[in-house]
């Protein structure tokens, strides 16, 4: 009886001993990735306003605002960035209070004008886009969940990899592992494209790239293949690059 009591207490034991070492280790992960459940990232080293905003599929300017962050966007390891505005409570964005007016600057409001015009809505600013690299489209972009969130090119390890538009390289790093060595472009306040699984990376944040420069050379950096994965996005949500680049005759 007594063995089988001390069967049953090491059993527990080494149960204990197995969660409390799985639990250790999920803890360190938590740390090396990004706060999802909550609608908050911490910054890492590395980061840039651009790579998180890319990283989450938002509006580099919408997380800006929701942290009121000023141009140049700069951004510190261990700052913990909003990705929603649900909890923005900064002075800066709430609604002023109304002012009671008295009763001598009091007016009759002007009716409604039916025909009065409204203001134009942004439209897409045009650019001109070139092929990123020479090779076959081995994956085309999807719009649904989980889909390719733009098109794979297959090629040679080495081949160049070209600037699509002219732009300000906005990232270069590792940073995102299923990107491998990822370079992003900002053309405009609308649109930057973006250029994973390279074997090296030509150019630094911060620096002009023209149309057709080289950037960087094909890889299989965070992919079992040598490919380029190329996307385009506009105000933060991924396009079909296909719908912006030359036809191929």
């Amino acid at each position: 009886m007594i063995k089988n009591i001390r069967k049953i207490i090491t059993i527990y034991v080494l149960l204990f001993l197995i969660l409390t070492l799985f639990s250790c280790v999920s803890n360190h992960n938590s740390d090396v990735y990004y706060d999802y459940d909550y609608g908050y990232h911490t910054v890492l080293k590395g980061d840039t306003l651009y790579s998180i905003a890319f990283r989450h599929g938002i509006d580099y300017k919408k997380i800006a605002r929701w942290n009121n962050i000023r141009a140049p966007f700069t951004i510190y390891a261990g700052q913990r960035l909003k990705l929603s505005p649900s909890n923005v409570t900064s002075k800066s964005y709430q609604a002023k209070k109304p002012v009671k007016a008295s009763s001598a600057s009091v007016t009759k409001k002007k009716p409604a004008n039916n025909n009065s015009i409204s203001k134009p809505i942004s439209k897409p600013i045009k650019h001109d886009w070139d092929w990123p690299t020479k090779g076959v489209v081995t994956r085309t972009y999807s719009p649904r969940s989980g889909g390719n969130k733009g098109i794979d090119i297959s090629g040679k390890i080495g081949q160049p990899v070209l600037a699509a538009s002219a732009g300000k390289v906005v990232y270069s790093g590792n940073g995102l592992a299923s990107y491998g060595n990822l370079i992003i472009i900002k053309h405009s306040e609308q649109f930057i494209s973006a250029y994973a699984h390279n074997k090296k990376l030509f150019v630094k944040e911060g620096g002009d790239v023209k149309r057709g420069e080289k950037i960087a050379e094909l890889g299989s950096t965070g992919t079992s293949e040598a490919k380029l994965h190329f996307e385009i996005r506009y105000k933060g949500k991924p396009v079909d690059p296909i719908k912006y680049l030359p036809k191929i005759n």
